[in-house]
């Protein structure tokens, strides 16, 4: 995880980008497509905003409930094996702000939620492999910091294989503003779902 900040910058560069300007195809790897349990977490450096503590923890509510009624998916909780990682981070439209860091803030021992067809409840396991705070000791508890990162918000897919996930790029990637909001639909959710459903169409062949 020491490397976490320059892997995340070669990230964004490798990532497939996915915004609202981009309408570029792309074709998901073979095993995202086969895959049949996700977790979601708040992305490790977000931090929240002051003025909107439970902004990251909201809208990662609001992305689990969307994949429990899209159905396509079997959710896990933090601490458990999953075939991909969707991490998550709100932005406020700015590049730079005040948010607080560490402590109990985004932390979760339990979880209920329902949606109009679904009821999730279960209990953490563990800790999620990407808090590892590797070989150097951090200041692990509550703490104002001025974080650097996207002005919008980001949904970002990774294989859940490794045993540090989010130190590889992004399989997919969907940047855009409020686009973690329920409004009514989760935009980042539908996005995916269509990157998906466009990646499972048959191949035609071109004539020669």
């Amino acid at each position: 995880m020491t490397a976490r900040l320059p892997l995340l910058l070669l990230a964004a560069l490798l990532a497939v980008p996915a915004t609202g300007k981009d309408k570029k195809k792309f074709t998901l790897p073979e095993d995202v497509l086969r895959a049949q349990t996700v977790r979601v977490v708040i992305d490790p450096q977000a931090g929240e905003p002051l003025d909107q503590p439970n902004a990251n923890a909201n809208a990662r509510d609001n992305v689990e409930k969307a994949l429990m009624d899209w159905g396509r998916f079997r959710l896990v909780m933090d601490g458990q094996e999953s075939d991909l990682v969707i991490a998550i981070r709100t932005g406020n439209g700015q590049s730079s702000r005040p948010t607080i860091k560490g402590g109990p803030i985004d932390q979760r021992p339990g979880i209920g939620q329902s949606t109009d067809s679904n009821i999730r409840i279960g209990a953490q396991q563990g800790h999620p492999p990407m808090a590892d705070p590797g070989p150097y000791p951090q200041n692990q508890g509550p703490r104002i910091s001025n974080e650097i990162g996207p002005s919008e918000d980001m949904f970002a897919v990774y294989r859940g294989s490794s045993a540090d996930p989010l130190d590889s790029p992004p399989v997919w990637r969907y940047i855009k503003k409020d686009c973690l909001r329920p409004t009514p639909q989760v935009a980042a959710v539908e996005e995916f779902r269509k990157a998906l459903a466009d990646a499972q169409k048959p191949k035609i062949p071109k004539n020669p």
